[in-house]
């Protein structure tokens, strides 16, 4: 999903809208100015944070048809 992070050159606000279509334009969300500024923004997969464990757990992975985690014939 298109999501990028603008700051506003007239009031300083920082805020993050979906673009579909590059030729919109974007406005602050807080005093409507056009005046706005593209942030570089970092890509992000997935949110949260995952223990090492929990990483390394079985789970579906479409091998073997299992529909729970654990539940894979090829961990026997």
């Amino acid at each position: 999903m298109p999501l990028f992070e603008y700051r506003c050159q007239e009031c300083g606000e920082q805020f993050e809208t979906v673009v579909f279509d590059r030729r919109r334009q974007v406005t602050c969300k807080k005093c409507h100015s056009a005046r706005v500024e593209k942030m570089i923004s970092v890509f992000a997969v997935a949110g949260g944070s995952r223990s090492e464990s929990a990483a390394l757990e079985p789970g579906p992975c479409t091998s073997c048809g299992a529909s729970q985690r654990g539940m894979c014939s090829l961990d026997e």
